[in-house]
């Protein structure tokens, strides 16, 4: 007599009841608000310190370095892991938030330390924003996936509800310093999260194939990216509608509850509306 013995699979855990998935989301979470807090205080300071025309000189030095060099965040997470480089980039983003808000309670923000400041951070977020997108392949099964980037959706309006007001209270109770603080004390609520993350190497990763240089891998994501019909297109609308979108909405609503004497805290609620609208939609 045969005997047929039929394996069954363990059934996958759903994403928003793993553990692991949600130490990763809460860290993402944390930092995305600590994100917002900072750019409040960022663009409010940078108002109140120099022209518009300054200001804006102030977030674009913050915006340049990111959208520059996310390729290459990407490619070194890639090469490094992401695991090391989120960890590193998010330890550095508080030093440095932290230490402009040091700075600030012995001196009154100056236009060119604003833009040091809006450099480095842009650069090291080039870094952390492909390597914190690039774990939840490594922390969930593929059929997870969908849910996951549906939780880190959620995650990302719910820091623009939450960090803009959050922020702009910070400026209108303690000033930038404040601010500035609260954002940097928020990167150090993720860090111990994303400590214990643990993360499984990919799929196509288990061989252990060793990658091309790090400029030939930059040159074929390049040139995937322009050659693909779909992702170059929608890189360029992306581009185009950041251009013409984001940057006058974050410089003129400021320039606007300047004007009108809502103060940084009704432009914080101002914020978190678009953020309640983005989410609903």
């Amino acid at each position: 007599m045969t005997v047929t013995v039929t394996a069954t699979r363990a059934p996958e855990r759903p994403a928003h009841r793993d553990g692991n998935v949600l130490r990763w989301l809460g860290a993402y979470t944390a930092s995305m608000v600590g994100d917002s807090v900072y750019y409040m205080a960022l663009a409010w300071a940078a108002t109140r310190t120099g022209t518009a025309s300054q200001a804006g000189f102030v977030l674009a030095a913050g915006s340049i370095p990111r959208a520059v060099l996310m390729l290459g965040g990407g490619v070194l997470a890639d090469r490094f892991g992401p695991r090391r480089l989120v960890i590193g980039s998010d330890a550095a983003r508080c030093l440095v938030v932290l230490g402009l808000a040091g700075a600030l309670t012995f001196t009154s923000p100056a236009l060119w330390m604003l833009i040091a400041v809006a450099l480095v951070f842009g650069a090291v977020d080039a870094l952390f924003l492909p390597a914190v997108g690039a774990l939840p392949p490594r922390i969930t099964t593929a059929g997870q996936l969908a849910r996951i980037q549906g939780l880190r959706g959620l995650a990302t309006r719910t820091a623009n509800v939450v960090g803009a007001p959050l922020g702009g209270v910070a400026v209108a109770v303690g000033g930038p310093v404040l601010a500035f603080a609260a954002a940097g004390v928020l990167f150090a609520v993720s860090l111990p999260l994303l400590v214990v993350v643990r993360i499984a190497p990919l799929p196509d990763q288990a061989g252990g194939e060793s990658p091309g240089t790090a400029w030939r891998e930059l040159a074929d994501g390049v040139r995937h990216i322009r050659r693909h019909p779909l992702l170059g297109p929608l890189v360029l609308v992306l581009a185009v509608s950041e251009l013409g979108f984001a940057g006058p909405l974050n410089l003129g609503l400021i320039l606007l509850a300047k004007e009108r004497g809502w103060g940084a805290s009704g432009m914080g609620w101002i914020v978190a509306a678009f953020g309640i609208g983005a989410g609903a939609a």
